[in-house]
């Protein structure tokens, strides 16, 4: 337990402070050592928080943050603060010292320019949401043991500081709206949501608003699976319980499960308890177990004994997000898409490569007595029902995230097939201007080292896209465009329209005729301009990425899915982004929406003006173009506004 503050250490550390304030700019990263390792003993107090909190403005204007991360907080991204909180050494204690910053300036202590009370307090509610586990550290067992160590000591007293200043009535709205973001999205990983979820559970016992306990409720119901007869059920007694049911109550239990999964897309262990019984015994059962839509049930209907064969080999309890997966499969009617049944069999006997086995059996906790072969059939049937849902994960493969998104929508025979080569030859190939590129003869791709938090498909499928998507990169270089007019078309394939627009000349890097690429997207894609016609394929384009204050993170891939009318009567671009992430602000007011828009699960929409602000590359058709001169110069000019007061500011723009 900590001790009351030692005045001693208050002192050292503005003895520190002083010598570094005196130093000129160009010599203050040798003393930033100094302070900091002074500000991590004071950490060590009591009320060591309290007095670094009073000194904020003060180390910052001494140069603390001087040419490090955590220099202009208006470019702070809250999902990054875990890392170097958790990261150990000098690293934590800046990034303590830097959220001690934001709540001074959060309470108006300290009034800092490019930051506001109202932005530094959203900043610390989606870091505190973010981080939830700390606020909440577990009490098991094993931490009693282990003990917790200085480092965690640290952070748990950081955020109960967080929790004193800021109240956890706000925590929980950020933690609810947190969870409903993703969740509307349905990702086929869910490993985060359930966590956050556990955590928030454990503010059920705590002064929250009523909406947010219902709601909370709602999540741990999906993830506990809260029937009348599974309630406070482990699986075993379960499953010996429901034996003894007739069919109206193992009905009623069907119906209650399938009711809380279609409405969190979350799934309950006892859910594949009984499902995997009713596949033996009540298989009449199956459509209510699943609460298929009518196409969903023929599709059953139609290949009963395959879903059977399916529910044995591919719906386990570590792999029960699989059933979720396996409900929306058979309402898209994929089944009945010819390659897609010799596809999958394929796989149930399909022989892995040594790699490909370790690397799915390393992807589940415990041994199960699961085969390698049947976790890729659950992640294939995850991939072929969430389209949507595949995720990139940690790693910066967005694009071939999209690419296994797009071939799950409109080439399940092809998927299949690469998935199968994949995991078999531990090889995939591709054809680029008459040369067959390898996965197996490269090495170098866009990451390294890949982080392993994702679908089992994806586990297997993006070390070879990754490395091929790379090799195209290489060899589309210094032709005078961007290269992803060849790469794309190259790497998704013929759904891929020919026509390409860039806003950025790859040569000088500057912006170049940024009204005429305006112009040309809504002649090309705005129903009011382009003559009727319709998105057919999802539009691989470029985006740039900007934070909550407009400020350039990087660029980005998504999809366009479709342009459509919103509820309201204003068109919307409706967008597949491989992050998954809900938790999205662009700065100026840009604000992607998942629900309520009448975005389809897995989508992200924005007005039509404010997704072209951010936009720097597309594909379109050349033969289908509309009335471009007709886009009015008042619209031109709002998006033009937009993007040079973000992205823009890094940017040479040139007049023609």
């Amino acid at each position: 337990m900590a001790v009351k503050m030692d005045t001693s250490k208050i002192e050292a550390f503005k003895q520190e402070l002083e010598t570094m304030e005196s130093t000129y700019s160009f010599a203050k990263s040798m003393y930033q050592s100094n302070v900091l390792q002074a500000a991590a003993k004071l950490m060590d107090d009591e009320e060591g928080l309290s007095a670094l909190y009073q000194l904020a403005e003060r180390y910052e204007q001494a140069g603390i943050f001087q040419d490090s991360p955590w220099e202009d907080p208006s470019k702070l991204q809250p999902f990054l603060v875990k890392g170097s909180l958790q990261a150990g050494g000098l690293t934590t204690i800046s990034e303590m010292l830097s959220e001690l910053r934001m709540v001074a300036i959060a309470k108006g202590v300290y009034k800092r320019e490019g930051v506001s009370e109202e932005q530094a307090q959203s900043f610390l509610h989606e870091v505190m949401a973010l981080n939830i586990d700390i606020l909440f550290p577990e009490e098991t067992e094993a931490a009693r043991i282990e003990g917790k160590g200085k480092e965690k000591d640290r952070m748990e007293r950081l955020f109960q500081f967080l929790e004193e200043k800021l109240s956890l009535a706000s925590i929980s709205g950020e933690l609810v709206k947190e969870i409903s973001g993703l969740i509307a999205q349905r990702p086929i990983m869910v490993n985060r949501i359930v966590k956050m979820v556990d955590h928030a559970e454990k503010l059920m016992g705590k002064e929250i608003e009523e909406s947010d306990r219902k709601a909370i409720q709602t999540y741990v119901d999906a993830i506990r699976g809260r029937t009348k007869k599974s309630r406070n059920c482990d699986t075993k007694k379960y499953r010996n319980k429901i034996k003894n049911l007739k069919e109206d109550a193992l009905r009623a239990e069907a119906q209650s499960f399938a009711k809380t999964m279609r409405e969190t897309g979350l799934v309950a262990s006892n859910h594949v308890v009984l499902v995997r019984y009713i596949n033996k015994q009540h298989p009449q059962l199956l459509a209510e177990a699943l609460d298929l839509t009518n196409k969903g049930k023929a599709n059953l209907e139609e290949h009963m004994s395959f879903v059977q064969q399916l529910i044995k080999a591919g719906i386990h309890m570590p792999l029960r997000q699989s059933l979720y997966g396996l409900a929306k499969m058979l309402d898209r009617g994929v089944l009945s898409s010819s390659p897609v049944i010799p596809g999958m069999r394929r796989i149930f006997e399909l022989d892995l490569h040594s790699e490909t086995r370790k690397v799915l059996l390393n992807s589940i906790n415990g041994n199960e007595g699961i085969t390698a072969n049947s976790i890729l059939i659950a992640g294939v049937i995850s991939v072929l029902g969430q389209p949507l849902g595949i995720g990139q994960g940690m790693n910066p493969t967005c694009q071939t995230a999209r690419g296994i998104s797009l071939w799950s929508l409109h080439a399940p025979g092809h998927l299949l097939d690469l998935i199968a080569r994949a995991a078999r030859d531990g090889d995939v190939d591709l054809t680029f201007e008459g040369q067959t590129i390898h996965s197996k003869d490269l090495r170098e791709g866009l990451v390294d080292d890949l982080h392993d938090e994702l679908d089992p498909v994806s586990l297997i499928l993006v070390p070879h896209l990754d490395r091929i998507y790379s090799e195209l990169v290489r060899r589309s270089k210094f032709r005078g465009d961007d290269v992803h007019k060849w790469v794309n078309p190259a790497f998704y394939g013929n759904w891929v329209q020919k026509g390409f627009c860039g806003v950025i000349d790859p040569m000088t890097g500057s912006v170049a005729d940024y009204p005429g690429f305006v112009r040309l997207f809504y002649g090309t894609h705005h129903p009011d301009y382009n003559e009727g016609y319709e998105l057919i394929y999802p539009n691989p384009v470029g985006i740039f990425i900007t934070n909550a204050f407009g400020k350039l993170l990087g660029l980005h891939a998504v999809s366009i899915q479709r342009i459509a009318k919103d509820p309201n009567g204003e068109i919307r671009i409706y967008f597949y982004n491989p992050n998954n992430d809900s938790s999205q602000d662009w700065g100026q007011g840009i604000e992607p929406s998942v629900e309520g828009c009448n975005e389809i699960p897995g989508e992200s929409s924005l007005p039509f003006h404010q997704f072209v602000s951010r936009l720097y590359a597309f594909h379109y058709n050349q033969y289908e173009q509309g009335d471009a001169y007709a886009v009015e110069d008042e619209i031109v000019q709002q998006v033009e506004k937009l993007a040079k007061e973000s992205w823009g500011e890094q940017h040479t723009w040139v007049q023609l």
